[in-house]
């Protein structure tokens, strides 16, 4: 019989660190940015915070299915995409002040976010049907190009970019006082 000089226990000791060190390397890499696309989507740091913490998780439980270690970024949006569908469907989550979060937070700039043009695009982006800004933010948030928009999403290049020009569009429509048909309107905006 052919022995190594390790024990079975000893081999998945170590095969257990390694995966806890992997794992430890992915949250450290990318939970800042994991958590900025969460708070864009729902406006609300703590269920931002509970919808990173239950993305973690799951990727905690299946990080054996990521196969491309250049992909894990992707592959956790992906689950912080399906982990907000699960959690909470189609709706948005309805909270009070979405201004309290502000813009320049999220994006990680350290400007004033009391400045009427940043109101304003809080109250715009806001405004915007989740097909419509999703694209964007993952854009430019999450610093993704089309085709890695599409594939997250579910959805070809061409429809990203076609979302992405329309979502300029309205942004700038709301921007600028001209209101453009298909979005949603919330009592407060």
């Amino acid at each position: 019989m052919f022995r190594s000089g390790k024990s079975y226990d000893e081999l998945s000791n170590l095969r257990k660190k390694a995966r806890q060190a992997e794992f430890e390397s992915l949250v450290n890499a990318y939970s800042t940015d994991v958590f900025r696309f969460a708070l864009w989507l729902v406006r609300d740091r703590a269920q931002a915070e509970d919808l990173v913490q239950e993305t973690f998780l799951r990727a905690w439980k299946s990080i054996d299915s990521l196969r491309d270690p250049k992909a894990a970024k992707s592959w956790l949006i992906t689950i912080l995409r399906r982990e907000r569908a699960r959690c909470f469907g189609r709706e948005q989550p309805q909270i009070d002040a979405f201004d309290d979060i502000g813009v320049d937070t999220v994006a990680g700039f350290d400007v004033c976010h009391d400045k009427p043009e940043h109101i304003a695009l809080r109250r715009a982006l806001d405004c915007l049907d989740d097909d419509y800004r999703e694209p964007l933010l993952l854009q430019v948030v999450g610093g993704y190009t089309c085709d890695e928009i599409g594939e997250l999403m579910g959805i070809t290049p061409g429809a990203v970019m076609t979302r992405l020009s329309r979502t300029r569009q309205r942004l700038a429509n709301a921007l600028t006082g001209r209101s453009k048909p298909g979005t949603r309107r919330h009592a407060a905006a």
